[in-house]
């Protein structure tokens, strides 16, 4: 793979309406979105979804996140999270998303992979509800909102169930190894979105993944928008069980994180 590569589940069918046609007069996001997709190899209907995503993240008073403006929102939230893409290609599933958020990445990745089933695990209840309004809003019917801290989730129905858990939430590898590790099967991979980390960061990183049955298999460059040349993605195989010591208890792993 080349680092240059270009609560409960709602199911609501609705039109993306991305094959009618552009408008002729169309703001310049719009363009920006048509060419990411373009570069991805996505279709009409994921450019639609993607279309309203942005547009729900703008609208919406309560959606959990401080860029909004779909200029910046495109490149930020859009793109940073295509960048995941090649491994979700590479995925039958399910993948998990650790720490979701705003939905991010998951519902772009859901997007672009609609066959693909996705679990948004999500502690903050308030950021959950946003997630089952986009996923109902937006018609991804692969996508399920979780609500619960990952450690819990960890110890229940997400125990060793998923082949893929994606990271982009702010937090050191070594907290985000022990989040990934208990909820990946044996062969799966655990995909972390960082800046520019430091050496030590990655070093310790390392060692707290040969703790939890991971291996690190790199760390790939994604430049996925202007600005953006330091962006990473670590990635980390799962090549043992995790210890049954694991996940500790909620807060542990960033509180007093391995390595």
């Amino acid at each position: 793979m080349g680092a240059d590569r270009t609560g409960s589940s709602t199911v609501c069918r609705v039109s993306a309406g991305g094959g009618k046609g552009r408008p002729r007069h169309t703001p310049a996001w719009t363009e920006t979105l048509h060419a990411l997709c373009a570069r991805w190899g996505l279709d009409a209907r994921a450019e639609g979804v993607l279309r309203g995503l942005l547009e729900l993240l703008a609208s919406d008073p309560a959606a959990p996140t401080a860029v909004r403006e779909p200029e910046r929102a495109v490149f930020l939230h859009v793109a940073d999270s295509l960048a995941g893409l090649p491994f979700v290609l590479e995925e039958s599933g399910p993948a998990v998303d650790i720490g979701s958020g705003a939905g991010l990445p998951g519902l772009v990745l859901a997007a672009a992979r609609p066959e693909l089933a996705l679990d948004l695990v999500e502690a903050t209840g308030g950021k959950c509800r946003f997630i089952e309004r986009a996923t109902s809003s937006l018609g991804l019917a692969n996508v399920r909102a979780v609500w619960a801290r990952a450690e819990d989730w960890a110890r229940e129905e997400g125990a060793g169930r998923y082949g893929l858990a994606l990271a982009r939430a702010v937090a050191s590898l070594p907290t985000l190894a022990e989040y990934g590790a208990p909820l990946l099967r044996e062969g799966g991979r655990l995909i972390c979105w960082k800046g520019a980390a430091e050496l030590a960061e990655e070093e310790a990183g390392a060692r707290a993944a040969a703790a939890l049955g991971l291996r690190g298999a790199g760390a790939e460059r994604a430049a996925p928008f202007p600005g953006g040349d330091e962006r990473r993605l670590h990635v980390f195989e799962k090549v043992a069980p995790t210890p049954s010591r694991f996940p500790r208890r909620a807060g542990m792993a960033a509180k007093r994180p391995l390595g």
